[in-house]
């Protein structure tokens, strides 16, 4: 029996919310840790804007990340530790209104939650009321109280250990975590995330033998970036993965695309037509 047009949308809606096809509802929490419990990997990409939540949402990306990255990638800073939750906000607004399916996870900026579990509270607030659908800090054991604040407020919280790059800057630098026995210190700090109730955790530059660890005792997702094939997502920072970001980028970055070099080329283009005087043509004027 052939099921009806009205049919099949409605099946679609339920079997697949979220995947290679565009989702078909809202992503929530839920359905990624049925994703989880299905063995199925997930992609994550940051957005910052319109466009790109538009694309990637059309993409079928189910979660769109409005990350603290967007200091190196959209106000030029040279880290992210100067964003403001001022600045992050309007970005929030923008890529929660142009994407129709994916989560849209906020970043909680460096100094907007590290003094107490109620400035956490207030932060994550501000960025639910702007249409946020979680958000993300940094930092195990030591936030677990901040986590099961805003968990008890209803707020979804993504977590993120490994590499913290708004704690590590005068630390250390850039550089892999957790091997050896500092494994054992990410497995402790995942599960205190995971009990504090955070839906996810992100694993940056860890070794992948920790990250496969971790993945395996958690109840919950984790999300890897430059943390191995074994994590049950995988981020990248959009304009990295896209070639946008023209300079030197980390060795776990893969480049799909190389936009920076078309739009350079475009931008040639046009200078050339109008210096040549064939641009406007005929076609692009009025009588």
């Amino acid at each position: 029996m052939t099921a009806t047009p009205d049919e099949a949308n409605r099946t679609a809606e339920t079997t697949a919310p979220y995947g290679s096809a565009p989702p078909r509802r809202r992503v929530r929490v839920h359905h990624l840790q049925e994703l989880k419990e299905r063995g199925e990997a997930w992609p994550m990409l940051t957005s910052y804007d319109m466009y790109s939540a538009r694309i990637f949402d059309q993409a079928g990306i189910p979660v769109l990340l409005v990350g603290d990255s967007a200091a190196n990638n959209v106000y030029g800073y040279d880290s992210s530790l100067p964003v403001t939750v001022d600045e992050l906000l309007p970005l929030v607004r923008a890529v929660s209104r142009s994407a129709e399916h994916a989560l849209v996870v906020a970043d909680l900026p460096f100094g907007s939650y590290q003094a107490s579990p109620e400035q956490a509270l207030e932060t994550a607030v501000r960025f639910m009321k702007d249409g946020a659908h979680a958000v993300k800090l940094e930092g195990g054991r030591r936030y677990a109280a901040h986590v099961e604040a805003l968990v008890a407020a209803g707020i979804p919280v993504m977590g993120h250990i490994g590499f913290t790059p708004q704690s590590e800057h005068g630390l250390g630098g850039y550089r892999v975590q957790a091997r050896g026995e500092q494994g054992e210190e990410l497995v402790a700090d995942a599960l205190a995330l995971q009990e504090a109730g955070a839906f996810s955790v992100v694993l940056e530059m860890v070794s992948g033998q920790a990250a496969k660890r971790v993945t395996s005792e958690l109840r919950i997702p984790t999300i890897g970036i430059g943390a191995g094939p074994d994590c049950d997502a995988q981020v990248l920072v959009w304009t990295d993965m896209a070639g946008m970001n023209t300079g030197r980028t980390a060795r776990f970055v893969k480049r799909y695309a190389d936009l920076g070099g078309m739009l350079s080329e475009a931008a040639s283009n046009f200078a050339a037509d109008v210096r040549g005087g064939s641009f406007p043509a005929p076609e692009h004027s009025f009588d």
